[in-house]
């Protein structure tokens, strides 16, 4: 029995019809994040059984209880960072990396904490291999930030909290922008917070379901 074996050109084929039907039909119209999207191969950061669904619009698992976002999701929370390629980014849950990647696109420097070892050591040879030189990943709770690298111009973060994280939005730049899913373990709201020298300004983006963010300042044991 043979099986089909998807080509580049097949995955190139599948990687438009997503950001056609996918980002570009629902709104997405940051040409910087539509382009990076055409080039990243997102089936290269889930298991090879998983290649050919890489392009869905679905969540796809990644081990450890994690998943990869929908590539809406990606889009929609990338576009609400507003970046113009000079910023130092934090990313919170460097999962399978697709998302890093994402954003080294966009931006000048991506620091990324993840706090499953295997995931970031994974991520870590996969954007290594893809030519990603602006991009540190670290081994940790997110849920504290990395405050050696801070203050961060956009922070993004790829799991469902209770509350803002305090060290988060410590961590800010001036106008920095915090984009973070904030919920219960079921449902969550797509948040940005902006760092004014008045105090944080909050707005809703629209609801989301993440799986959860653990540590201190988000769920625990």
């Amino acid at each position: 029995m043979s099986f089909f074996k998807p080509t580049a050109q097949d995955f190139a084929r599948a990687r438009d019809k997503m950001v056609q039907e996918q980002i570009i039909a629902r709104g997405i119209t940051n040409a910087r994040i539509i382009e990076a999207m055409r080039r990243i191969p997102r089936h290269l950061f889930v298991d090879p059984g998983l290649a050919k669904s890489a392009y869905t619009d679905n969540a796809l698992p990644i081990g450890e209880k994690q998943t990869l976002s929908q590539p809406y999701i990606a889009a929609r929370m990338t576009e609400a960072l507003d970046l113009q390629g000079h910023e130092k980014v934090l990313e919170i849950g460097t999962g399978s990396g697709y998302q890093t990647a994402l954003l080294a696109e966009l931006c000048f420097n991506v620091f990324s904490v993840e706090a499953i070892r295997s995931l970031s050591t994974r991520a870590r040879a996969l954007l290594d291999g893809l030519g990603y030189h602006n991009i540190a990943l670290y081994v940790g709770d997110g849920t504290l930030g990395w405050s050696d690298h801070a203050p961060y111009d956009a922070i993004i973060v790829t799991a469902g909290a209770p509350d803002l994280p305090a060290p988060l939005t410590t961590q800010l730049s001036l106008d920095g922008r915090l984009v973070i899913p904030v919920g219960d373990e079921k449902s969550q709201v797509l948040v940005r917070v902006t760092r004014k020298a008045s105090g944080l300004e909050q707005e809703e983006l629209g609801e989301c379901r993440f799986v959860k963010l653990w540590g201190k300042y988000g769920w625990q044991n």
